[in-house]
């Protein structure tokens, strides 16, 4: 815990950690306050998982091409600019009285303008720290951003029942734009320039690390989709359970996060902690029982962090500088995409089979999250003894010769 506090005292780390989770609180509430809010429209939860399907779609197509734009105009105009259409996009779902199609529509324009604050923070990080720090500082922001999937979703569902769903979907837009700006105003984000991509867009999934991190980053993200819709489901819209569950599960993140995130990153790292997130899944697919539920999400929690501070420890040491906002756009598309078939999946499963059906498919994908790492090792950068700075940029330098 020691290095953790030390990484907090280090100038901008604390506010840069801070700014963004606020920035991205908006993420552990809008999944509940829609499926929540369109389910009491439409009494449907297919209806709820398209919505939502929408939104992931449009989020993971601008993912790369936003990131990769912050590196042309740099990343105040871009974060400003996708804030202010995302936020209009938002309240409009929430307001306006629109069919299935519309909101679809609306939800997919939301996700194409989602500011990419993950990308940015990602990229300024190994200019604030030196190279010795940054493993643990990945490792302490995938913890930290636990705090969005403890309290955004009880906070989510509390004020979507007792308020009403148009009021939890507006207060996720307040912090979008509050943390938002926040972030926006930052020294560190202005001191620090991406440089421009030489490389056409999409090269970079051309290195194996970057490739495995997105393909598994989409799987754990379609097992988290799935599960929150199935979690939903069991308890009703009616109940508070599912806020409390869904906490409970970040909590256990957040525990495995600090608890493992010093440990050596080898070539099974992103197996292991894929298999805690396995286990678990299958454990709660046993009994719908709130208690039950909470003990096995416990212990799935607790290979979430850890997973995705592998993901990027390995993507950041395997890239150039100025590919890394880019690397983290495709990651973080795989991720999105992989919650929208999860979400689209699980709705279809609770319709046809029952809440339970979307414990199972959120259990098939973890699975399917600890098999392909297990079986791509061999892509795995091996880190331990090494650090996990981006490959600096070079260029040519022209010598005259008299």
């Amino acid at each position: 815990m020691s290095s953790y506090w030390t990484l907090l005292k280090t100038p901008g780390v604390a506010r840069l950690i801070a700014a963004q989770l606020t920035a991205r609180f908006p993420f552990g509430m809008l999944s509940l306050a829609f499926l929540i809010h369109i389910e009491k429209l439409f009494d449907s939860y297919a209806a709820a998982g398209l919505v939502l399907a929408a939104m992931s779609i449009g989020q993971g197509i601008a993912g790369p091409l936003t990131s990769r734009l912050m590196g042309r105009l740099g990343m105040r105009p871009v974060l400003i600019t996708t804030m202010v259409i995302c936020t209009a996009a938002i309240v409009t779902m929430a307001l306006v009285p629109l069919p299935v199609v519309g909101l679809m529509i609306v939800g997919f324009i939301a996700g194409l303008s989602m500011p990419p604050i993950q990308p940015a923070v990602r990229t300024i990080y190994p200019k604030v720290v030196n190279s010795r720090q940054l493993t643990p500082l990945f490792s302490l922001d995938a913890s930290a951003q636990e705090i969005i999937w403890v309290l955004g979703p009880v906070i989510a569902t509390f004020v979507s029942i007792q308020v009403s769903s148009t009021a939890g979907i507006l207060l996720a837009a307040f912090f979008l734009v509050a943390g938002g700006i926040w972030f926006v105003v930052l020294p560190e984000v202005g001191r620090v320039r991406i440089p421009r991509s030489r490389r056409k867009l999409g090269v970079v999934l051309k290195k194996p690390a970057v490739l495995l991190s997105t393909i598994v980053g989409f799987m754990l993200l379609a097992a988290c989709s799935a599960l929150e819709a199935g979690v939903v489901a069991v308890f009703g819209h009616g109940s508070a359970n599912a806020g409390w569950v869904l906490g409970i599960f970040a909590i256990g993140s957040l525990i495995g996060g600090l608890a493992l995130g010093h440990l050596p990153i080898g070539p099974w790292a992103l197996a292991s902690r894929m298999l805690i997130v396995t286990c678990g899944l299958a454990l709660a697919s046993l009994w719908m029982n709130f208690w039950w539920l909470s003990g096995a999400l416990v212990l799935a929690g607790i290979g979430i962090a850890p997973a995705f501070a592998v993901l990027f420890g390995i993507v950041s040491a395997s890239v150039k500088f100025s590919d890394t906002a880019e690397a983290y756009g495709w990651i973080g598309t795989g991720q999105l995409i992989g919650a929208a078939l999860g979400s689209a999946l699980a709705g279809f499963a609770i319709d046809h089979s029952g809440a339970a059906a979307a414990i199972y498919v959120a259990a098939g994908f973890a699975a399917l999250g600890t098999i392909i790492p297990a079986l791509g090792r061999r892509w795995h950068p091996d880190l331990r003894g090494r650090d996990a700075s981006p490959i600096p940029d070079t260029e040519p330098i022209s010598i005259q010769v008299s």
